[in-house]
């Protein structure tokens, strides 16, 4: 028996429900959480990536939101800065090890009461959708997105080209065909009416999370990973709320796919060692793998980083099967096959054709200084500036980004070879793969480390993980502003809403802590010599 007052670390299967007054502690958390929401909703009234024709504008109240800069930023931040609090606080009660923990169903009440009000947000963090909306009408107009930008195909004074940023109005669509063709079905049903457009961009982000809400406890239980644990910090991360959710951003679909099809895939496969036995075919094994196969390259169809999973999930296959080379090879020439034949469903079928491969490298287009080999570029042009040998900053830009396209997918055929060799879980390298891929590739956005967070939040289950994407994913969440941009040449507004914002989270934080309820303290009693 455990000693009195000594903290006894429990597996899952083992911890219980939450207690009384933990029930209260989850309650507040809940609410805080609900009315950053809504705080982050109003505010996006005027500090949001709002389209050209602001609807707003023509409603009484609400449009005084527009003319009040400052004071919707600083609303918006503080929003976001009492979701990130609330997601903090309520990680406390979802931690692997504990004797009582957040059960699934109330993880899963937490999540709909934080995104509700967010639902009616004015698109935030990224103006992203309005090329969406201005790329699926070339395509209901039967031209072809990936040779036209919206500038030539639609006009510059089309409603749907002027919400586009000025950097992407003449780039073709990055996107995959399957993106598109859904796109193209929006554009029917809303034509150039630009709220209708973005409501129906949202709710494909919305039934992409729901994908991923459903996949993660499942996979995170096959893979020995808390499911509780893996919804806290895939689903309900702040950077899953503010860009998929808020931002609407087709990765919520993508990701959603790809993580429902390696699930699928999963359903009839038999649990094997290195050493075996490697038993033979179940009934419908194969089917599954198919299936899986076929949902994870229609995740690709969004977006193509979705197919390296096939990668991962081949792997699993093979090792089910004997885990030899010549398994490996046959594997990957079946779900090959999967992948041309719906991949070209997809293309063809919609009518767009494989153009969609000339046009993977647009985002290469900016230059940010979040990518690092962007970043890299960046310094080295600058010290060649400081040592008198000229400004050649594109041309190192273009070698580190070069060496960057080379060591990313190093990265990620090591991690195969690893998964293949039972030295890692196959989704824990999907997740490093994908991270390392992005990470390494010309651009970089905020959005883009939800591709590795996410499996490896129901793969990686250790405290270090866990403590590190906590610290990424709050500190992300809080330094991007809800503008979409350099808020139009007044980001010297910034600094005053980030201080009002932390002032007002501040007071929030103090009138909730004095309201919290705490168990009693144990008592000690000292025995007598």
């Amino acid at each position: 028996m455990a000693e009195a007052g000594r903290r006894v670390r429990v597996s899952d299967d083992e911890a219980g429900a939450l207690n009384a007054v933990e029930r209260k502690q989850l309650d507040i958390v809940r609410r805080f959480g609900t009315v950053g929401a809504l705080l982050l909703t109003v505010g996006s009234l005027g500090a949001g990536a709002a389209p050209v024709f602001n609807p707003v504008i023509r409603l009484p109240v609400f449009n005084l939101f527009i003319r009040m800069t400052t004071v919707s930023l600083a609303i918006g931040f503080t929003g976001v800065f009492m979701i990130v609090v609330a997601w903090l606080a309520l990680g406390r009660l979802s931690r692997p090890g504990r004797e009582r923990v957040v059960s699934v169903p109330q993880m899963a009440r937490t999540l709909v009461m934080w995104i509700a009000p967010l639902v009616f947000t004015v698109p935030s963090f990224s103006r992203d959708v309005y090329s969406y909306l201005a790329q699926s009408e070339i395509v209901a107009r039967g031209m072809d997105p990936y040779t036209l930008g919206p500038a030539q195909a639609l006009g510059v004074d089309h409603p749907l080209t002027q919400g586009v940023p000025t950097i992407w109005r003449e780039t073709p669509s990055p996107y995959g065909p399957l993106f598109l063709t859904l796109g193209k079905a929006i554009n029917w049903l809303t034509g150039d009416h630009v709220v209708h457009g973005v409501a129906l961009h949202r709710l494909l982000a919305l039934i992409g999370l729901a994908m991923i809400v459903w996949s993660l406890p499942r996979l995170a239980k096959r893979f020995g990973v808390s499911p509780v644990s893996a919804l806290w910090l895939g689903a309900a991360n702040p950077l899953v709320l503010f860009h998929l959710v808020v931002g609407v951003h087709n990765e919520a679909l993508a990701i959603g796919l790809m993580l429902v099809g390696f699930e699928l895939a999963l359903t009839r496969m038999a649990k094997v060692t290195p050493d075996g036995p490697f038993p033979p075919w179940q009934r419908g094994e194969l089917a599954w793998y198919a299936i899986g196969g076929a949902v994870i390259t229609l995740g690709a169809a969004v977006k193509i980083p979705a197919a390296l999973a096939l990668g991962f999930l081949g792997v699993m296959i093979a090792r089910r099967m004997g885990g030899k080379w010549k398994h490996l090879f046959q594997v990957a020439g079946g779900l090959g096959v999967v992948f041309l034949v719906v991949l070209t469903a997809c293309s063809f079928g919609g009518g767009l054709g494989y153009g969609w491969v000339s046009t993977l490298n647009t985002a290469s287009t900016i230059k940010s200084w979040l990518a690092p080999m962007t970043a890299l570029g960046f310094g080295a042009g600058g010290l060649g500036i400081l040592m008198g040998l000229g400004n050649h900053t594109d041309a190192a830009i273009t070698v580190a980004r070069l060496f960057g396209a080379i060591i990313g997918p190093l990265i990620a055929a090591k991690l195969l070879l690893d998964s293949f060799r039972w030295k890692l879980r196959p989704l824990t390298g999907l997740g490093v793969a994908l991270g390392a891929v992005l990470v390494f590739g010309a651009a970089v956005h905020a959005w883009y480390l939800l591709w590795a967070a996410l499996p490896l939040a129901a793969a990686a289950g250790n405290t270090r993980f866990r403590t590190a994407a906590t610290v990424i994913s709050a500190g992300l969440a809080v330094v991007l502003a809800p503008t979409g941009g350099t808020f139009d040449g007044h980001i010297f507004v910034l600094p005053y809403a980030y201080l009002a914002a932390s002032l007002a989270t501040l007071l929030a934080v103090a009138v909730v802590w004095r309201r919290l309820p705490w168990p009693p303290a144990r008592r000690v009693t000292t025995g007598t010599p």
